[in-house]
């Protein structure tokens, strides 16, 4: 539809059904019977009511949203088709691995085939728009949802996010497979305090612009149709009803030009924090400050033409958010094709198909990380080995934000073992209970394998932690295996780094699985013994304890430093029980090659402003089996105005190395990629040294010095 057709439309519509388009109703109010209870009755709809809102939250399947289109459309006064929109986080049927094991494949390029695939399906099942990717940046493993975020990391973040943006959209969001992004949530839910959901936060002014914004800022210009507001607060305001948040970052500094949604109930949640005086006081804040569809709540539905008619609210400010809601439909083509992609037998096609199949295992293979190995893998199939733990036969290893994946289709790691390795000498014992018998089999093995961790139940959202270490009860299990056995590979799933400093000390090897999707076991399984070489690298440093967080490798030197040690030292800023460092830190993982760097040399060590300089090292591969190896480069400003991390990701290449192939990977470096916020909130670089590295993780010191002038 033309821009003047959508104008007139917009001038054609009554005041009531313009605040409709602003409002999202879940599945309750579209069921079977028309009489509404429980908290569906609280909206007092009117008859007919639901059948005329903007959007619809939750519901899918093909012949199930044709037909409530259908519905809608005719409910509708100007027949203005609903939009479809449903969390497809990491996959619709075909679940692919956890987001934060996307970031740990250190590979931008895969997170876009994954949301790519997983647009294909939503589409075919008549969603038209995914709330996806999350960008929250996260550094405190007790919080529940950072199995949805990609990491710690400020760049690498805005690398996954940007992939997945494209990835979902494409190059025209109309064509048929593809589904608008919603990125989420502005702005940065992953610091809310102790690690506890919905909580507060209380960030710097630079900590919000350099460490959270990037990777909104990145989804904002790889397209992104609609943004999704925060619970939290940040500067003591709700980030719902901030005008400064919305309307002159993301709006104004960001140039974003979609459509701006709440979080869950939202705005009505503002009365709780205390900042609105009731519904009409909120409708009125969260309007104010340019929130477009009200999800969830009858703060808009009810309040907003009063508030319209007394002059509290311009309706110009309503007009806005419409007509950005409707610009959103016309860019899907809702108008010519209400039903867009919705397709029984494209279902019947895509849905779990092979293809799907085939990479949410690739995925896995490339997320799976290696932390320790002490010669026992990989495993040898005619040696006798004992898998123990519930976690061995869990089909809830997915992630708890796969709401379409079916369980019955997981492949658990007991089935990907017998399936892929049926000669190989293999006894289970799927209990985290402790047995005679199972002591004695471990015993009698040459290696035992202990699935542990948490299954998808423990984490994502409202499922937040006090403490990271892993159940008693998988403590005691350990314990008593690792006593009896001769070699044991300890197998740690979940959406979190987990803190297993007792565990990684004893164990022979130990294997972050995550929550690895459908097929990841398959992937697993070929990693055990060896088919396939481990490639992926933590994307969140993993802490000796609970106490440790929040963490990340990006830290700031104090006026106190601590000396090279893990002891303890008085006076300095240190911990008495535990380390500074992390268990293991972000970037790291392991492969069964021997990847060696050569020293890293610079074509110059001046870099002016307008130019560049090149850094490089030459990567080999001195091992027998080919090997995918993550190149990063690091950077630290050396002197700066304000304080600045000890170092900072700044490039990163996955490169592929066959047996004995010695290849130079080479990065630019340019004076913007060293700009950062100064004490005025200036966005500069300053002239000075800096010091560079390219290495396998955030602790290489293979580096260079060179001055920007």
């Amino acid at each position: 539809m033309e821009e003047k057709k959508l104008q007139k439309l917009l001038e054609d519509m009554s005041l009531q059904e313009k605040i409709e388009q602003l409002v999202q109703l879940n599945g309750l109010f579209f069921g079977s019977s028309e009489q509404l209870t429980g908290p569906a009755a609280a909206f007092r709809l009117s008859e007919g009511q639901a059948y005329r809102t903007g959007s619809v939250l939750g519901e899918h399947g093909a012949a199930r949203l044709k037909k409530l289109q259908d519905r809608m459309m005719a409910e509708q006064p100007h027949h203005i088709p609903a939009l479809f929109m449903a969390d497809v986080i990491h996959g619709y049927r075909t679940a692919f691995p956890v987001p934060i094991a996307i970031g740990s494949s250190f590979n931008p390029s895969l997170a876009r085939r994954i949301a790519e695939a997983a647009a294909r399906e939503a589409a075919a099942a008549g969603l038209h728009v995914t709330f996806s990717p999350m960008a929250d940046l996260v550094h405190d493993s007790r919080w529940g949802r950072c199995m949805e975020s990609p990491g710690e990391d400020p760049w690498l973040n805005a690398r996954i996010v940007e992939n997945m943006v494209r990835g979902f959209q494409g190059e025209d969001v109309s064509e048929k497979g593809r589904v608008a992004s919603c990125v989420k949530h502005f702005a940065a839910y992953g610091a809310a305090q102790a690690g506890r959901d919905y909580n507060v936060t209380e960030l710097s002014e630079h900590t919000l612009f350099e460490d959270y914004l990037p990777a909104y800022r990145a989804a904002v210009e790889a397209g992104a149709c609609l943004v999704m507001t925060a619970f939290n607060t940040i500067d003591r305001r709700p980030c719902t009803t901030s005008r400064r948040l919305l309307r002159d970052l993301l709006r104004g500094d960001m140039g974003f030009e979609g459509v701006v949604i709440t979080d869950y109930s939202a705005i009505k949640e503002t009365i709780s924090h205390g900042t609105s005086e009731d519904e009409r006081d909120a409708a009125r804040q969260a309007m104010l400050a340019g929130c477009d569809i009200d999800m969830m709540t009858s703060c808009y539905l009810h309040e907003l033409e009063p508030l319209i008619r007394d002059g509290r609210v311009p309706e110009s400010l309503l007009d806005e958010a419409v007509l950005r809601v409707l610009k959103l439909k016309n860019v899907l083509g809702l108008f010519e094709h209400p039903y867009k992609d919705a397709s029984e037998e494209d279902e019947q096609q895509l849905l779990f198909c092979p293809e799907h199949q085939a990479l949410s295992r690739e995925a896995a293979e490339e997320t799976i990380v290696l932390l320790k190995n002490e010669g026992v893998l990989p495993l040898s199939p005619d040696r006798k080995i004992v898998v123990i733990g519930s976690l061995a036969e869990d089909r809830a290893i997915v992630g708890s934000w796969a709401v379409f994946a079916d369980r019955s289709q997981t492949v658990t790691l007991r089935e990907a073992l017998e399936t892929l390795y049926p000669e190989a000498d293999v006894t289970f014992f799927a209990s985290d209970a402790i047995t005679e018998d199972m002591l004695s089999a471990a015993a009698e093995a040459d290696t035992v394998l202990l699935a542990l961790g948490e299954n998808e139940t423990w984490t994502g959202e409202s499922r937040s932690i006090a403490d990271i270490s892993l159940p008693a009860s998988q403590k005691k299990l350990f314990d008593a295996v690792r006593a009896a056995a001769r070699k044991t590979v300890t197998l740690l799933f979940g959406g979190r780094p987990l803190a297993v400093p007792e565990i990684a000390q004893q164990t022979d090897a130990l294997i972050e699985v995550w929550l690895p999707g459908s097929c990841g076991c398959c992937a697993l399984a070929d990693i055990l013994f060896g088919k396939v070489n481990p490639s992926g690298r933590l994307s969140m440093s993993m802490p000796w304890h609970t106490g440790q967080l929040p963490i990340s490798y990006a830290a700031f030197q104090t006026g106190r430093p601590k000396p090279e040690t893990d002891r303890f030292v008085p006076f300095v800023s240190n911990y008495m029980d535990v380390p500074n460092r992390p268990l293991y830190p972000f970037g790291f993982g392991l492969s069964y090659s021997e990847v060696t760097y050569g020293p890293v040399c610079l074509n110059t060590d001046t870099l002016t402003s307008g130019g560049s300089l090149q850094a490089e090292a030459v990567i080999e591969n001195k091992g027998p089996l080919p090997v995918k190896e993550a190149v990063q480069l690091y950077i630290r400003d050396l002197h700066g105005s304000v304080v600045r991390p000890v170092r900072e990701l700044k490039g990163l290449e996955k490169i592929c190395l066959a047996p004995g192939e010695r290849r130079t990977v080479r990065f630019t470096v340019t004076e913007e990629m060293l700009r950062f916020y100064d004490a005025d909130m200036h966005f500069v670089s300053e002239p000075g040294a800096f010091r560079l590295w390219i290495g396998h993780d955030s602790l290489t010191e293979n580096g260079a010095d060179f001055r920007l002038e």
